[in-house]
């Protein structure tokens, strides 16, 4: 690979670059939702998806993105939320290995 190519460039060649925009970063919190005794944030990720924060989780920063948006009912967000609380190992907070 050539190393002259440097981010910002219209070279075609993906190049690592530092990213310092704000485009797909999750928004500010719109509400926040209490389910089966967990605390999560939604917010509106930066893809127009939902991003969610579980914070009353184990694991700081955790969490996970869908890709429905946040002005749904607020029973699809449930059991989105719900869908990945069974995926959490109990042992570790995170997603566990199948």
């Amino acid at each position: 690979m050539d190393g002259s190519t440097i981010g910002d460039s219209d070279d075609p060649r993906a190049t690592p670059d530092v990213y310092r925009g704000t485009a797909g970063r999750p928004g500010p919190v719109l509400f926040i939702l209490d389910v089966d005794d967990e605390r999560f944030a939604v917010r509106e990720s930066g893809d127009g998806g939902t991003a969610y924060d579980w914070l009353s989780g184990p694991n700081k920063d955790y969490g996970f993105v869908s890709s429905g948006t946040p002005n749904r009912p607020v029973a699809e967000h449930l059991e989105s939320i719900r869908v990945f609380l069974a995926m959490i190992d109990p042992n570790t907070g995170y997603i566990g290995d199948d």
